[in-house]
């Protein structure tokens, strides 16, 4: 096998990685909420009912912004039904995922809850612009994040919440382009609406942030041609643009799979160079960043053949839904997806991984029972803790293989990340699923002696998983072999593995 390598330098990098892209999203779907982060009773709950389980392994995984409550379920969503006295919140039907919403989780369990996690996590706020407008985002922000002497902000007090919340960032509306989306609009119909609530918003509070809802895929029809319609409109009134995108193998094809942030890179820079379209044509020097808000590997042709089985009189509480259980081939894609998102730093500066818990999630419970940790935890939790500081621009000279959808494929994928105190972490993955790759990284003027650590995630049974029965089946183990000497790092990139080696 040739051997990959790349060249580290200090006067080439990308840009500085914000907290938020670590961020993730709680969903009023399936288990994510109810006996997920919610269940009183449960012999860790603290009087809040939240699982104290939960609430470890959620630090653990070093999670920032945490957007709520959807997801498809805001486009239905009245935010009056998730506040005070739970006894006397109403049920209602969810329509996104076919269930009934009891409320007895709400706005202000949300703030607990992060509270609860750390001065770390933030709140990201979604407003309902499916079936609701202007009047219901206005009458939101204003219960949440008005000191007092409001007829709302006064409720909010009466409801035990003196503090304003004080949240900040805000997305517009979920996945609009979408034809499943209730209150499914075309990109002039949501520009406008879009427009007119950030515009109100601003002038309730000039200094939130806000979320214009992009693509809800590269693959819509509509894509790029949406972007620059609802950007005419709102261009000087937003701060993001979404992109949401899920990646699983299709046919069986493993290959394709694992080269899955071919497609999320080309997303990023294909909506980038849409932003920087329309600015330059509004003569704008503002520049429009990226919030990737919803990311994952999800087994999506798994749930389409599970809601063909729905009974339509059938609305349960909290159903076992898209509880997909991955794989160590899963952690590898997942990890290059990550990567991915750190290689474009400078304008992804929002990114979310949908979802936290036991929806397409890196954490798994059991009514009643334990947490554990899924094997997509851990490439989560070490790019969190370690991919914090300056981005350095990696350009990559490596072995290729043939994918049936993306073509000729390089073998490594990799980023590096110089933190504040001069060491550096090179995340890497080896994308072949049955020959070790050697690695030679020149490391330039960044005065690295020493490796710290080289964690690998990788096994010889690439469907190895962990599982209520066997919750450590797969753990990061320590790499052997791996040198630095004369400003050169050496190593091997096991087969199908994740990778992270840290330089002092």
């Amino acid at each position: 096998m040739r051997t990959a390598r790349f060249t580290l330098d200090p006067a080439f990098t990308v840009g500085r990685v914000d907290p938020r892209l670590f961020g993730s999203f709680v969903e009023h779907l399936g288990r994510c909420v109810y006996t997920g982060i919610h269940e009183p009773g449960h012999p860790t709950a603290d009087a809040a009912g939240l699982r104290g389980d939960v609430l470890e392994l959620v630090r653990e995984l070093g999670v920032t912004a945490v957007r709520y409550p959807g997801g498809n379920f805001v486009s239905g969503y009245k935010w009056e039904d998730s506040v005070g006295p739970v006894e006397d919140r109403p049920r209602r039907l969810d329509l996104a995922w076919h269930s009934t919403e009891t409320n007895r989780f709400g706005l202000s369990e949300y703030m607990d809850f992060l509270r609860k996690l750390g001065p770390q996590a933030e709140p990201m706020m979604a407003v309902n612009l499916g079936t609701r407008g202007v009047a219901e985002a206005l009458e939101l922000q204003e219960y949440a994040n008005h000191p007092s002497g409001t007829a709302l902000s006064d409720l909010r007090a009466s409801h035990g919440d003196q503090d304003p919340y004080g949240i900040r960032l805000w997305c517009l509306g979920n996945e609009m382009d979408g034809p499943w989306q209730t209150g499914h609009k075309t990109a002039e119909e949501y520009g406008r609406i879009a427009a007119e609530t950030a515009r109100a918003m601003r002038q309730q509070d000039p200094g939130v942030e806000l979320v214009a809802c992009g693509s809800s895929g590269q693959s819509m029809p509509t894509f790029a041609e949406w972007e620059a319609k609802v950007l005419a409109e709102t261009y000087d009134l937003v701060d993001y643009i979404s992109l949401h995108a899920y990646y699983e193998p299709v046919d069986g094809d493993v290959d394709s799979f694992l080269a899955s942030a071919v497609d999320m890179e080309s997303f990023i820079e294909n909506v980038v160079a849409t932003c920087d379209h329309v600015g330059a044509r509004l003569k704008s020097r503002k520049r429009i960043n990226l919030s990737f808000d919803e990311w994952n590997v999800w087994y999506m042709s798994r749930w389409q053949e599970q809601a063909r089985t729905f009974e339509q009189d059938d609305w349960p509480e909290a159903p076992r839904l898209l509880e997909d259980n991955y794989s160590v081939t899963d952690a590898v894609v997942f990890g290059s997806l990550l990567i991915a998102l750190l290689r474009h730093a400078d304008r992804v500066t929002v990114a979310c991984l949908a979802q936290l818990v036991n929806v397409i999630a890196p954490i798994m419970t059991e009514p009643g029972g334990p947490a554990w940790r899924q094997t997509t935890f851990f490439p989560f939790a070490q790019a969190s803790k370690y991919g914090r500081g300056e981005v350095l621009d990696v350009r990559v000279d490596s072995p290729t293989y043939e994918t049936a959808r993306y073509g000729e494929t390089d073998l490594l994928h990799a980023t590096a990340v110089r933190a504040e105190d001069g060491t550096v972490t090179v995340f890497a993955v080896n994308r072949g699923r049955t020959a070790a790759l050697p690695l030679e990284v020149a490391l330039g003027g960044l005065g690295l002696t020493s490796v710290i650590e080289h964690s690998v995630l990788a096994d010889a049974d690439p469907d190895a998983r962990n599982t209520l029965d066997d919750p450590e089946r797969v753990t990061p183990r320590t790499a052997g072999g791996t040198a630095l000497a004369d400003g050169r790092l050496t190593t091997v990139l096991e087969p199908l593995s994740w990778n992270v080696i840290r330089l002092a």
